[in-house]
């Protein structure tokens, strides 16, 4: 049986396969740039593409169907792929140089798990990405680009915004679905008589990433602009991430306690009670920052052992002094037909007192979760990368 590889995501590459080293349960490839990769057989059997269904490209092949030590019966050079027979079934494999390009793990770099990621400061409120609504919501590529600046910084403006709610789900939705939380699909951030949340009064609300209570915190978050007349209420962000990046260079142990350990968060009222134990700040399996995590208002009363809790509160407060940090913090007031589009588990954001007798404000809200926004980019790379 002949399976030709044909991995339609594989990234074109200029590289070609000059030589090829057998070995006991491997293959050396070596590239005509003189660099070389290593394939284990099992690796490379588990990979052909006839493992995959034609129609939805899940696995289908049972590992179990073949012996751990399945090997080549030979090793042929093609045109565009590495042509593979066998030694269980007479199976025939062709793996494209390009997939096997992409897919070398055994690089040393492992450049495809470094964060794209890119932190700010302060200084960062001269250079906010802006996109227009317009453009957005009718130009695939002009959401790709925005998407991409999101994605990167963490924080951006929409201009040009209908004054209308409908228009915020909208552009939401050019992304994918919205997600739904105790405070409804969207909300409206206005000051109430009886308020459930204090975004919901005209006090200032400290800097913060909404709804660590829940198991998995809402992803991206777009605040549309309808009003705001008032006296006061300018927006305020801070990278969470640069934060991070600087507690882990200047303050290790408190970044290790802050990362590993976890604390309590609540939301609770009448007709809800929504807890969750999570760290302040996550790192990914590659050693990456991901997610901060971080509203003191929702933090629950901290339950850790006995010998960490005072180290712990030290690290704690060092963070949370960080935050406060100048250095770090924009300010902005957002005017009627804006919306600022953030990554809620990255950046935080508070807002400055206002006077609501002075005039009227008003934001309405909703979230994106950040898988779907990462798979929304993908497939728009697809077709608009470059």
């Amino acid at each position: 049986m002949i399976a030709n590889i044909s991995h339609s995501n594989s990234r074109l590459t200029n590289r070609r396969i000059a030589s090829v080293q057998q070995e006991e349960h491997s293959l050396t490839v070596t590239w005509d740039d003189g660099s070389e990769s290593l394939y284990h057989y099992i690796w490379l059997r588990d990979n052909c593409s006839s493992a995959f269904h034609s129609d939805t490209q899940e696995r289908d092949f049972d590992l179990l169907s073949v012996s751990e030590d399945i090997h080549p019966l030979s090793v042929q050079i093609g045109e565009m792929s590495l042509d593979i027979i066998w030694s269980e079934g007479g199976h025939k494999s062709a793996f494209l140089w390009s997939w096997l390009h992409e897919h070398d793990y055994s690089r040393v770099d492992q450049v495809r798990h470094i964060s794209g990621y890119q932190s700010w400061d302060s200084s960062f409120l001269q250079s906010i990405p802006r996109a227009h609504y317009d453009a957005v919501i009718s130009d695939d590529k002009a959401l790709y680009q925005w998407m991409v600046a999101l994605d990167k910084l963490g924080l951006t403006i929409i201009e040009g915004m209908p004054d209308t709610t409908e228009s915020t789900v909208s552009l939401a939705t050019r992304i994918d679905y919205l997600r739904q939380t105790n405070f409804g699909t969207t909300f409206d951030v206005v000051s109430v008589e009886s308020p459930i949340n204090l975004a919901y009064t005209s006090i200032s609300l400290p800097l913060h990433t909404d709804l660590p209570n829940q198991e998995t915190p809402p992803g991206y978050q777009f605040l549309h602009c309808l009003a705001n007349e008032c006296e006061g209420g300018e927006s305020t962000f801070v990278d969470g991430l640069r934060v991070a990046e600087e507690l882990r260079e200047q303050c290790p142990d408190h970044f290790t306690l802050l990362s590993e350990q976890v604390i309590p968060f609540r939301y609770h009222d009448q007709e809800q009670d929504i807890r969750q134990h999570h760290s302040v700040i996550n790192v990914d399996d590659f050693g990456n920052i991901v997610e901060v995590k971080y509203n003191a208002h929702i933090a629950a009363v901290f339950d850790l052992p006995s010998d960490i809790m005072r180290d712990y509160y030290l690290a704690y407060r060092n963070l949370m002094a960080r935050f406060r940090d100048e250095r770090f913090k924009i300010e902005l007031k957002l005017q009627a037909g804006q919306m600022v589009v953030f990554d809620n588990r990255r950046v935080l954001h508070g807002r400055n007192k206002f006077e609501d007798t002075s005039g009227r404000r008003h934001l309405h809200g909703c979230y994106v979760d950040r898988s779907e926004f990462k798979s929304r980019l993908r497939v728009l790379a697809q077709q608009h990368g470059s």
